[in-house]
């Protein structure tokens, strides 16, 4: 899904390998296809237009508007910006009535000698909102998500339904996406019939600050970088990051040893006023990113793992995907409880895959699981929420606000599951000598032979046999103890078995550097147990840690630290002088309405997590980022 940056009644287990087809187009069996219309030249204007026609025979009717979103793992479709919603058989007027219960749901009598019924809609490009219903459109750019601008008969699969899609863009604008073009005329662009499964997973980019980035083929798949930004300087990608970019393409392929895709495009939107995050697809992702990221170094390496992540999902999650989760249309309520492999596998795999391809130096990296780790080692929750109720609860904890989150205990599914993978993966390295390693899992589960988009459901059952064919261990006892039971502690034995243990310094990493600059925070954590805004705004405070004991709370803000104005250098100092003495160190806050003092007895002075070296110890976290040879094309 969604990687953070900041970082979803058809069910049925066991669902038979589905095929979108060549090219994506399926064959329907004769079934008319839907006719779907977008009039985005309104884009800048936050409106889209959308009209279709829906082939019917007379009678009851019942639509649906896309609520389950793949990836999403929730009902996150954004009805609450569809308007203007009008409904005509025949020049006919039809009156409408919305489900009472189910409020995506849409019933209508089609009247006799009626064959088709004619919608017209409008999607208002939200301001606010989670994921794919969040901001997605600027004066300068668009992302045109399928699924907020249709319906479609309720009862039918998604694979099974043909949608005959057009847009029409702003004047002069490019676009980037995944569709077969049939053909294009001006700013009109009519796509290739496919599937509605199809049409859904293959959003498009458009904007007037175009770019088109070539990566190369690999395993007979071409590749692309999409982009577009708000300004063109936004758009000067430097051949280095390109050459990653490409490397990064080459490292998957090495990785799982074939591609389930025809082509692939990444759609990178570069913007501060679009909502920030990662969408996976079978054949592109959705990447949103603030707007200087491909020219900002902070930036640039704050959101370097972005893209391998949702690429890594088009095998970890679109193609092999957790049965709960391949439900056959977009009202079928998704089951998360197999997120710790869709998302945790997926965050240790495209963290590697960062290293691997140079977008992240071995240091970054290491400095990254070292933030990880501290983190997740910190958290309060984990005394009462086992992992696995994560998984089980995400679509509400993607909602979730970021305060008390260590009380709470978010989707940690994502960095945790990046721990226990890496726990397996040294696991693995070490019982077998350095023959094997969790490589060989993927290529023997996700791997295979090239093939299109495909869907291939699996159970928690055939992710352990495949283990054990990898290396013969209690694998359902390994996975039970890290994500079913409580535990105080973090998972952080592969970081041991890896060669390295998490440790504290008195000064911060450069990746905790960067992610401070960019999140524009102030992050003592580690130490006091706060995470501020620069203007000393508090976004969240750590149960138990001395600013809790002192009685900080989130939603405050810091006027003063021992009687000098905040900023986030006098924190700084202030932290480091409490260190050689006996006062606790004294805030002035305001909480609403009102201004009080907090005093907080804290003198370890500053606490920044890094890994460090076990002496004699195999280095097999370095193994593991050294890039794999790439076999020749």
């Amino acid at each position: 899904m969604i990687r953070r940056v900041p970082i979803l009644s058809l069910l049925v287990l066991g669902l038979p390998a589905a095929s979108l087809g060549a090219q994506g187009a399926p064959a329907t069996g004769g079934r008319p296809a839907i006719e779907l219309t977008l009039d985005a030249s309104d884009a800048p204007r936050h409106l889209l237009h959308s009209s279709l026609r829906i082939p019917a025979e007379p009678g009851p009717l019942t639509l649906f508007y896309p609520k389950w979103i793949p990836g999403e793992h929730g009902p996150t479709g954004p009805i609450a910006d569809l308007v203007n919603l009008r409904f005509s058989a025949g020049g006919q007027r039809l009156p409408w009535r919305r489900d009472d219960v189910e409020m995506y749901a849409i019933h209508l009598q089609v009247p006799a000698g009626a064959h088709a019924v004619d919608v017209d809609l409008d999607f208002l490009t939200p301001s606010g909102g989670k994921f794919s219903g969040g901001p997605s459109a600027t004066d300068a750019l668009a992302l045109l998500s399928w699924n907020q601008v249709l319906l479609y008969p309720l009862g039918q699969s998604s694979d099974s339904l043909t949608y005959e899609a057009q847009v029409k863009l702003p004047e002069g604008w490019s676009f980037g996406t995944a569709l077969p073009v049939a053909r294009q005329e001006g700013a009109s662009v009519t796509f290739r019939p496919v599937t509605l499964t199809t049409l859904v997973d293959s959003p498009v980019l458009t904007g007037s600050h175009f770019k088109r980035v070539d990566l190369g083929e690999s395993l007979g798949r071409p590749h692309h970088l999409d982009l577009a930004a708000d300004g063109p300087s936004a758009l000067a990608i430097t051949p280095a990051t390109v050459q990653h970019y490409r490397d990064l393409v080459a490292q998957s392929g090495a990785l799982f040893g074939a591609r389930h895709y025809f082509h692939y495009d990444f759609l990178l939107t570069l913007s501060d006023d679009v909502a920030h995050f990662g969408l996976e697809h079978h054949q592109s992702s959705d990447d949103r990113v603030p707007e200087g990221s491909l020219v900002d170094p902070d930036l640039l390496k704050t959101t370097a793992g972005l893209l391998p992540h949702e690429m890594v999902h088009s095998w970890n999650g679109k193609f092999r995907r957790p049965a709960g989760l391949a439900t056959g249309n977009y009202d079928a309520p998704m089951k998360g409880e197999l997120l710790w492999i869709y998302e945790g596998l997926t965050e240790y795999l495209g963290s590697i895959l960062t290293a691997r391809s140079g977008l992240w130096t071995p240091e970054d990296y290491r400095e990254h699981l070292a933030m990880v780790a501290a983190a997740l080692d910190g958290e309060p929750g984990r005394a009462w929420r086992p992992l696995a109720d994560t998984a089980v609860e995400a679509q509400v904890l993607y909602d979730a606000p970021p305060t008390w989150a260590a009380f709470r205990r978010g989707v940690d599914f994502y960095p945790e599951g990046l721990l226990i993978w890496l726990d397996a993966d040294t696991l693995i390295r070490e019982r077998s000598g350095g023959r094997k390693s969790l490589d060989d899992y993927c290529r023997a589960f996700e791997g295979g032979a090239n093939t299109g988009p495909r869907v291939r459901p699996y159970d928690l059952d055939e992710v352990l046999a495949t283990l054990n064919r990898v290396l013969p261990y209690d694998w359902a006892g390994f996975f039970r103890s890290r994500v079913e039971d409580l535990a105080p502690r973090a998972p952080l034995g592969g970081l041991e078995r890896g060669g390295w243990r998490l440790v504290y310094g008195d000064t911060p990493t450069d990746l905790w550097k960067a992610t401070e600059h960019a999140g524009k925070l102030v992050d003592v954590t580690c130490s006091l147990g706060l995470r501020l805004g620069t203007d000393g705004g508090v976004v969240d405070v750590l149960p138990g840690s001395p600013a809790f004991q002192g009685g900080f709370i989130p939603g405050m803000k810091v006027v003063s630290v021992d009687g000098t104005r905040f900023s986030p250098t006098v924190l700084h100092d202030e932290i480091r002088a409490g260190q050689t003495g006996k006062e606790p160190l004294s805030f002035v806050v305001s909480s609403g309405t009102f201004v009080k003092t907090l005093r907080v007895d804290y003198h370890g002075g500053e606490r920044y997590p890094r890994l460090e070296r076990i002496p004699g110890a195999s280095d097999r976290l370095s193994d593991i980022l050294r890039p794999l040879p790439v076999p020749a094309q």
